[in-house]
């Protein structure tokens, strides 16, 4: 289904809610506005929760083992979830529900997701039940607070946390599940070989570039998979605008971001780099390739380690070892990595007792550090509490990390090594298109020669954005 018409169906939802609430609540339909929490939070009453996710058979398992120990504690609060397709299949099946007011209460969720739902006010705001003092009786007689205690907060990794207030308006929508992001894949046994050091900034990569295509000429050394986290990583790392929650929203044709762009073009004239894009398929395929055209470095998702891992030969080992690092910087002082993957929004209902019970949920994945241990290692996304770290099966999968079998341990070690430098972008509607543009952007003003084509493609894909917004 396109964007515009998912968009087209929930401002026909939020006109529909304003006939159906009267005049008065013409002004917030845009928003569902602060959640007021019952005064005795949650009551105790039967509830089914509905929730959409994308989740296979084996983190399914994982899950239900959860909902088994939740129930423990909160009996009348019924989980029914949903399999549904992929991360954008969610998205349109809820845009299409959320006009006729039938979305679940809980879904898995990227900000561009919640933006898009909020143009219908349909995403129950947070902030009131975060700081709640309310205490809950559990079923098995102990209590809780309702809220965040300080200590639960502090306990997140903050760059994941913050990504629920990248809306424009400072309320928190989202909670983060398991989080993923991009790092650096390299061939050990290759740069061990040849005395190369593991590239931590840009101007080192092009180095390292230049070495590795001095050794093998026919290789092309560096693969980065994602243009649009290039792009927008780049500016990150530049202090380089890119969009804004408020308008004027497109702001990523300035002069800076087209001087990284043609660095990097000139670096893919030189036979340095390839993008998925350009290579028609994932990086990892010349990364992992051990005849042909290879690369020795790949940047992609720290999710997909295994992927990054070539395939073992005739006598059961693997053709080299993988290494993992940070992705290079622009500077020591401003490090920044995209922080990706799912988090939860709960969605407004009429009955604030179904979003309070789903919220008791959602606190429990989020805070409960076995559930985010296992959760882990099942999915190879990372958890978001630092103390995970210490848990006991956690801290042994790490110890466990290396550049063959446990390549996914290596992959979430450096994961949490960095975890001051995420950052997560603005979230509006149109915050996809942004996206979407520049990485169509980048991929093509590397093959341009004409620094003033380069000048045009910017204007282009500013012009794009505002035309689809």
């Amino acid at each position: 289904m396109k964007k515009t018409l998912l968009v087209a169906m929930l401002l026909i939802g939020a006109l529909m809610m304003v006939f159906a609430n009267g005049e008065e609540e013409s002004t917030t339909t845009a928003s569902a506005g602060a959640f007021q929490v019952p005064a005795g939070g949650y009551d105790g009453s039967d509830v089914t929760i509905t929730f959409y996710h994308t989740m296979g058979t084996n983190l399914n398992t994982v899950l239900d083992d959860y909902i088994a120990e939740f129930n423990k504690l909160y009996p009348n609060i019924h989980v029914q979830w949903t399999q549904v397709g992929s991360y954008d299949d969610v998205r349109d099946q809820i845009s299409t529900e959320i006009v006729v007011g039938s979305q679940p209460n809980l879904a898995y969720c990227y900000p561009d997701h919640v933006a898009l739902y909020n143009l219908a006010g349909a995403v129950a705001t947070l902030d009131n039940l975060i700081d709640s003092t309310i205490v809950q009786n559990r079923a098995d007689g102990s209590t809780e607070i309702l809220g965040l205690t300080a200590e639960q907060k502090a306990d997140f990794i903050e760059g994941y946390y913050n990504e629920g207030k990248q809306f424009g308006d400072g309320l928190m929508y989202t909670m983060p599940l398991s989080k993923s992001t991009e790092v650096l894949y390299y061939n050990k046994t290759f740069f061990d070989e040849h005395g190369i050091k593991v590239p931590t900034t840009w101007a080192e990569m092009e180095q390292v570039c230049a070495q590795i295509k001095a050794i093998d000429p026919n290789s092309i050394p560096l693969g980065y998979d994602s243009e649009s986290n290039w792009f927008i990583t780049m500016c990150e790392q530049y202090n380089s605008p890119y969009t804004s929650a408020t308008a004027p929203h497109y702001l990523f044709d300035n002069a800076q971001n087209q001087e990284f762009v043609k660095m990097f073009r000139d670096w893919y004239q030189k036979g340095y780099l390839t993008t998925q894009k350009l290579y028609g398929a994932y990086t990892s395929g010349l990364f992992t390739s051990t005849t042909g055209v290879t690369s020795y470095m790949s940047i992609g998702s720290s999710a997909g380690a295994t992927y990054q891992r070539p395939a073992k030969g005739a006598d059961g080992t693997y053709p080299f070892e993988v290494g993992i690092a940070t992705i290079p910087q622009v500077s020591e002082s401003n490090k920044k990595v995209i922080s990706q993957g799912p988090s939860l929004c709960i969605f407004a209902k009429s009955n604030p007792q179904e979003v309070v019970a789903t919220w008791l949920f959602v606190k429990y994945l989020t805070t409960t550090v076995e559930f985010q241990a296992e959760f882990a290692m099942a999915s190879g996304y990372v958890p978001v509490l630092k103390s995970v770290a210490k848990n006991e099966v956690y801290a042994d999968f790490l110890a466990s990390a290396d550049g063959g079998d446990f390549v996914t341990a290596l992959s979430a070690k450096v994961c949490l090594d960095q975890e001051s430098a995420y950052y997560t972008s603005p979230a509006f509607n149109g915050s996809s298109t942004a996206r979407d543009q520049v990485g169509a952007l980048i991929a093509k003003c590397l093959t341009l020669t004409d620094d003033a084509a380069i000048a045009r493609a910017f204007q282009d894909a500013i012009d794009e954005c505002e035309y689809n917004n």
